[in-house]
């Protein structure tokens, strides 16, 4: 992976896994990119609906967001928005939260209010279950629903279904005494697998194959090819089933007496928590490293810098300012992992001298 980091010389070094090195060269726009550059213009007209939930109060104060206390509905992969939106302009009266893990719809997302002048609608790119699990209180939601989510219709691709029985008994705990979640495919397998999770979830299920008018997207892709039934899985909440909030763990900087540049080559590690270093560049003349980490934990993927900075008599190891990072298990487990590496080739070195 080529990045080029424009400093004045001298050059910043730029390490690769196999430990080699070399230096990165200033970069000029060629005049076409110049130009795409130019004509470049945000697709989303405004960004005012979009809650940047990971660098604010989480859960959200969504009284707050909105200004007023209004029943709250979440819609779950919301696609273009199209369903989302006018929904909200039928029931001026609630307020409704979208959910999407594409940039591409949540922009989509955002022209549609913004041309529509939504003033109820807020829009959040997230995974869901992360997004439930820390950005909505125990029983605040009204109304939960979800249209046609992807069915993944492999075997071998059943982990990564939407509402098993853990999600599902995560929504239970979000939503209010008498709420409801709705889910609509034009999957019989899917379905069928849905109906098998809601046992032991606090709900009570009515399915049956119907007709269905909500005018989205893939209605129109599925009737285009011929189909006219669906299948609407209404979940009715008659038990409270608690799952606390996912809360965020204090991260640990740490202070390291030498740092050698050359020799740092952390390696990845997979499993529950997964940590990969995608790259790392040096700045000699600033004495600062900053390595390019990606970490999994709990269906939440975060990719981020950790800076390694000379400060007086010691190196800093500490998240990159800027980067709006959860603090998580994994990134802590990041940080420790670069601090041990840094360590290791230290001992080594002195060592060897």
């Amino acid at each position: 992976m080529k990045i080029a980091w424009r400093v004045d010389p001298p050059r910043p070094i730029r390490y690769t896994r196999s430990g080699k090195h070399s230096s990165t060269h200033n970069v000029r726009l060629h005049k076409t990119e110049r130009r795409w550059y130019g004509r470049m213009k945000a697709r989303y007209l405004s960004l005012a609906p979009f809650i940047r939930w990971r660098t604010t109060e989480r859960p959200v104060p969504w009284t707050d967001v909105f200004g007023r206390d209004a029943p709250l509905e979440v819609e779950i992969g919301f696609g273009n928005g199209e369903f989302l939106i006018r929904h909200a302009q039928e029931h001026p009266e609630r307020d409704f939260v979208g959910i999407d893990l594409e940039w591409a719809s949540v922009q989509r997302g955002l022209r549609r209010i913004a041309q529509m002048e939504a003033t109820n609608i807020r829009v959040l790119q997230a995974d869901a279950q992360v997004a439930f699990e820390r950005v909505f209180a125990p029983q605040t939601l009204h109304r939960v629903y979800s249209l046609f989510p992807c069915p993944w219709p492999k075997e071998r691709h059943t982990k990564y279904r939407l509402f098993s029985r853990t999600f599902l008994r995560l929504i239970n705990s979000r939503l209010i005494e008498t709420g409801e979640a709705q889910i609509v495919t034009d999957s019989a397998p899917y379905a069928q697998w849905v109906e098998t999770q809601v046992p032991g979830t606090g709900f009570t299920l009515g399915s049956e194959p119907t007709l269905l008018r909500f005018r989205t997207k893939y209605e129109r892709k599925w009737r285009a090819q011929g189909q006219e039934s669906f299948y609407n899985l209404h979940l009715t909440k008659h038990q409270h089933l608690p799952t606390p909030l996912r809360e965020d763990v204090p991260v640990q900087t740490h202070r390291i007496d030498h740092f050698d540049p050359e020799h740092f080559c952390p390696d990845n590690v997979r499993g529950a928590i997964t940590v990969e270093f995608k790259d790392f560049l040096y700045d000699p003349k600033k004495q600062r490293g900053m390595v390019w980490v990606f970490t999994v934990e709990a269906g939440l993927t975060q990719d981020f810098w950790i800076q390694i900075i000379r400060k007086r008599d010691c190196w800093h190891i500490r998240p990159a300012p800027g980067c709006a990072v959860v603090p998580t298990v994994s990134v802590q487990h990041a940080l420790d992992l670069v601090r041990d590496v840094a360590l290791e080739h230290t001992e080594n070195s002195f060592g060897n001298s």
